[in-house]
């Protein structure tokens, strides 16, 4: 080796270590350039590594020379000559045991792994396992020591290459688990096992239960270096915790006990919080079949009392815990979720601890997501925790009611609506007080997003308030004081006008603010603030603001700062779904910052530099700084995060944007299509589930959008088809198999929900030609999901045969069900009588989620698909009239209204278009539909679009067949329910009923002649919303000419002659 090569390595080196960072620059920069592209180099620092006096010259050598063993697979440690590598391979060992600093002795460790990872496939390194295990087991514990830290590190580098040694592995590991001298041995025994099991594969049950075995032995090793404060150990094990199943209640226990101890560290206990999150979330049948969500929440609600930090990036256990309830809520279902938090809030409610008081109804709030459609059946009982609340003595108490309230109005919007003049009074109290002014506030904004048929007798009151609190509040509230008028007028609509002038004129200001945190929140905001001003005013009376709006989003783009990036996109889109084609003349400047946006990198650290970090077990949310995640690096995992999840939503509100501008330009965005396809259909695989939702909806929009603008022919169900243009059946084939390859990968539920519900809307929209050459694979995408079996749907560890099969769902699976089953609605839709082989095997997949046990979403959901399913196969469905009858009476009879106004939709459809004679079940059926016509303005909306539904169905049998129907008991009832106010679709059906009889059996239409005529002045009303589509109004207009002849007086009494062709 040449000495002076060597010294001038040494000194380059040691220059990377001055404090001067143009020394620094200059040194790296000749060690790139003339050294490590230079095979030299390999021995050089491994001679340095042996040699050097100074310990962190030794470890900077171990670092770099990993790094060139490693780089190019290793191309450069293979062109050394073969005597040279032998030479290193013969004395590194004695070389590492040798090495007195615990640093560098790591580091050359971890060259070992990295030569280890080249020769040993080739069998060129025989002696190295040997002499390792060995070492492992020496009496000697720093021997100990290092074997066990070196055999980790290989491990981690190549265990599938020692996948016919892993046993001998684990039972090594599994005894130095419990070495009784060294916490070190026992801390990397345990880091070894979990590298071990990353290699263990999903069929190998025998090694899944030996790994299990020795959990017991991780989580002491865990407790025993917590009880040690050790935060670096402590993450080093939450690392390795996989395969959990068996020990899922112990463990769970043992991270309550642990994170529930003051004595600990804070940020052990954060890190604790986030390893119980990860359980809940990637364990939850565990956590269901073994009914652990009481126990975690009597053990989490304890935390949450402790302080909140007023910095809402900072973490905290209370912050921690809430995270973890949000978690349980979400996974579980909501019987296992609401008794023991009702029970909970209650008593903590009782409290003298106002500390108690807060963290019971933050728990409440934070629950809300998760259990709302649950709630619905105890309103009674949160809304006496929340009055207490709001009047709480303590301003603490009060603010977190606030959030609770928030909660309630995004999850439970018509329950909340209907209590508005219990709970606006409340609030608007709450706003006078500079102690509650923040949150009160944003309960007041929460409720105005509900209320737009009840926001009158408030908003002059609000609007005066607010613009008063902009001149009067710090930057922080005048944030949430702007939100709560963007909602005013969002809720207000076109009632804003009055106010538009003045509260423009106001607000504008705060778009040229600082760079401070605060003040951009408060740019952001006000940029969101008027595009929802322009959408309640009208691009007419916006339009001398457009302009200065889209230079002011041009400006924000420009900042870099992916906050008010984010406005910008969200200002791209408002704007153009106010202006419509207006918009494109920005296209030119918009879309390519959209693209920009799209292909900008969530960090700017080297994916090596993350492993470890940003996607380690412990990490997902934890506060630690500066974490050493490679030999050299620090990383800040909190600025990383900040970071990521900035540019994360700026990128999901890029992508949203995209289909909103389609829609609003048309044509004008066909030369971006294909650039900006090509961006989101790479994004359906990003990481952030945000970013993958807004991906999904915005190809389909452009599907949609493309499909319409080829004017098409409009679609008939079945194949062959009516051909598509071939511009967009290259679309829909570029972007169809990578959204359902996107389906059966996505893990998140929510996720695949979104995806789901744009592809039955746009199976809907553009017909079978969407679906022609892949229905098998939607086929087989749902059929996965309807059976529980989807990578969203499993536990990691799942094992073959343990399908979980109790029939409650959480919340949200079942929103993922309902959307699959949409799909199938939408299939039928598409393929017509084709549809009748696939529905065989859809139908049992179906009707098992209506079922003893099962949820009203679930039965809900099982039924109206029911319903439109039949109305895609029409008279397909006749050999199976007999088995969805069944289901339908059952849910005719069922205990919510909900589920009642489906089975009645389903029931009229199953008899307008089966070709079976239902006519000996019409009485049955009458006496079922009977109660669903009585309402009043005061029912809730499931009744009254049940009331609807109802009358449809009656329409249907008077239509399939007249004599069947016992007229005179049935048409009072019938044509006294009308006008329906609900749902308009069934005008059709029961005018056609009307039609039917004018037709066939006039007379028993004469005793309710004026009722008609009525009813006809309500429905044609030019100043309300469409409620009979053209054919029907037709058919009405022919009948008010037939009762003109005969009774032109009451024709003319009721001012229906203005509809006359005469008129």
């Amino acid at each position: 080796m040449d000495p002076i090569f060597v010294q001038n390595l040494h000194g380059l080196l040691q220059q990377t270590t001055a404090p001067d960072t143009t020394i620094i620059k200059a040194a790296t920069a000749t060690l790139s350039r003339d050294y490590y592209k230079d095979p030299r180099c390999i021995p050089a620092l491994f001679e340095i590594i042996a040699t050097s006096p100074e310990n962190n010259i030794r470890q900077l050598a171990a670092v770099e020379l990993r790094k060139r063993t490693a780089n190019a697979s290793g191309a450069l440690w293979e062109s050394v000559p073969s005597e040279t590598r032998q030479t290193i391979r013969d004395k590194i060992l004695e070389i590492t045991f040798n090495e007195q600093n615990v640093l560098a002795r790591h580091a050359i460790a971890r060259v070992i792994a990295a030569i280890a990872e080249i020769e040993l496939p080739l069998g060129s390194w025989p002696n190295l396992l040997p002499s390792l295990l060995q070492t492992a087991t020496s009496n000697i514990v720093s021997q100990r020591e290092t074997g066990a830290f070196t055999l980790c590190q290989i491990l981690e580098k190549i265990g599938s290459e020692l996948m016919p040694q892993l046993s001998d592995f684990f039972n090594l590991f599994s005894t130095l688990a419990h070495d009784n001298d060294s916490l070190e041995v026992r801390v990397t025994s345990v880091r070894a096992l979990g590298a071990m099991a990353e290699y263990i594969d999903v069929d190998q049950k025998a090694a899944i239960r030996q790994y299990q075995e020795v959990l017991p032995s991780i989580m002491a090793v865990l407790g025993q270096v917590i009880e040690a404060n050790d935060e670096k150990k402590s993450r080093e094990i939450f690392d390795e915790t996989p395969l959990l199943s068996k020990h899922v209640p112990q463990l769970v226990q043992f991270l309550l006990q642990y994170a529930g101890s003051r004595n600990v560290e804070e940020d052990i206990r954060n890190m604790i919080l986030n390893a119980l999150n990860w359980t809940v979330k990637y364990k939850r049948t565990k956590i269901q079949s073994n009914h652990l969500a009481a126990q975690i929440l009597e053990g989490l609600l304890p935390i949450a009392t402790e302080p909140i930090p007023d910095d809402p990036d900072d973490e905290s256990p209370s912050r921690s815990a809430l995270r973890v309830i949000d978690v349980l809520a979400l996974s579980l279902p909501a019987s296992q979720i609401f008794p023991p938090v009702r029970q909970l809030v209650q008593q903590y409610m009782l409290s003298a601890e106002p500390s108690h008081r807060r963290a019971a109804l933050m728990m409440l709030g934070t629950c809300v997501e998760g259990i709302a459609e649950y709630l619905s059946n105890h309103m009674q009982d949160v809304w006496a925790i929340i009055d207490r609340g709001m009047a709480d003595s303590d301003a603490e108490v009060r603010k977190a009611a606030c959030t609770a309230i928030g909660c309630l109005c995004e999850y439970c919007e018509e329950d909340c609506a209907s209590r508005h003049a219990v709970l606006m009074p409340a609030i608007l109290e709450l706003l006078n007080s500079p102690a509650t002014q923040k949150q009160a506030c944003i309960a007041l904004d929460s409720m105005l997003e509900i209320l737009p048929n009840d926001v009158d007798p408030y908003l002059n009151m609000i609007m005066e308030r607010l613009i008063v609190l902009l001149d009067t509040v710090p930057v922080a509230i005048q944030s949430v004081v702007m939100g709560a008028i963007g909602s005013a007028a969002h809720s207000s609509k076109e009632r804003f006008i009055p106010y538009f002038e003045g509260t423009v004129s106001k607000i504008q200001r705060f778009l040229g603010l600082g760079s401070s945190v605060e003040e951009v929140e408060l740019k952001g905001i006000t940029m969101d603030s008027f595009g929802t001003i322009a959408q309640a005013v009208g691009k007419d009376m916006f339009r001398p603001y457009f302009a200065d709006c889209m230079r002011q989003a041009f400006a924000f783009l420009e900042s870099g700062d992916p906050r008010l990036s984010e406005c910008s996109f969200i200002t791209f889109d408002v704007m153009a779904d106010v202006f419509g084609e207006e918009f494109a003349v920005y296209l030119p400047t918009a879309v390519p910052a959209i693209i920009k946006s799209l292909q900008q990198p969530e960090h700017s650290l080297d994916d090596e530099a993350l492993t470890g970090s940003a996607t380690s077990f412990a990490t997902g949310e934890s506060s630690s700084n500066a974490i050493p995640v490679q030999d050299n690096v620090e990383v800040d995992v909190d600025e990383l995060f900040k970071i990521s999840s900035a540019i994360c939503i700026e990128k999901q509100n890029a992508a949203g944007s995209v289909g909103a501008i389609f829609v609003a330009t048309k044509s004008h965005f066909l030369p971006y299509v294909e650039s900006i396809t090509l961006e989101l259909v790479e994004l359906t695989q990003h990481f952030s589930d945000g970013v993958r939702k807004a991906s999904y909806d915005s190809l389909f929009s452009i599907c949609q959008v493309f499909y319409q603008l080829s004017e098409p022919t409009e679609w008939v169900a079945g194949l062959p088809l009516v051909p598509l243009h071939q511009n967009v059946r290259d679309l829909i084939n570029h972007i169809l198999p990578k959204i359902l390859e996107a389906a059966a990968e996505d893990d998140e539920k929510t996720s695949v929900s979104t995806l789901l519900v744009g592809l039955a809307e746009t199976i809907n929209e553009v017909g079978p030609g969407f679906v022609e050459s892949h229905v098998k694979g939607i086929f087989e995408i749902v059929s996965t999901i309807l059976e529980q079996k989807a990578v969203c749907q499993l536990d990691p560890d799942q094992e073959e045969g343990e399908a979980f099969e109790e029939e409650e769902q959480s919340e949200e699976d079942s929103m993922l069900v309902s959307a699959a089953a949409d799909v199938v609605a939408a299939l039928a839709s598409a393929l017509g009588r084709q549809f009748t082989e696939p529905f065989q095997t859809f139908f049992p997949l179906i009707v098992k989620y209506y079922g003893k046990g099962r949820s009203v979403s679930d039965r809900s959901s099982t039924v109206g698909c029911m319903g439109e399913i039949i109305g895609g196969m029409k008279g397909a469905i006749t050999p199976f009239t007999e088995s969805i009858l069944q289901l339908l009476s059952a849910a005719l009879t069922d205990s919510d209204r909900q589920v009642q106004s489906n089975g009645a939709f389903a029931a009229g459809m199953l008899i307008e278009n089966s070709e079976t004679d239902l006519s000996s079940h019409y009485l049955p059926l009458l006496a079922a539909l009977r109660p669903l016509f009585e309402v009043d303005e005061g029912s809730i909306p499931a009744a009254l679009h049940a009331h609807d539904n109802a009358a449809g169905a009656v329409a249907r049998m008077i239509v399939k067949n007249t004599a069947a129907v016992p007229l005179g008991q049935v048409l009072p009832i019938l044509i006294g329910c009308l006008p329906i106010k609900t749902d308009f679709l069934e005008n059709r059906p029961i005018f056609r009923a009307i039609f039917h009889l004018m037709h066939g059996n006039s007379g028993v239409l004469a005793p309710y002649l004026d009722k008609l005529l009525n009813v006809f002045v309500y429905v044609l009303n030019p100043d309300g919303p469409d409620q009979l589509g053209d054919e029907t109004r037709a058919g009405i207009l022919d009948l008010l000419v037939l009762f003109n002849s005969q009774v032109p007086e009451k024709v003319r009494v009721t001012g229906l002659g203005i509809y006359l062709p005469s008129a």
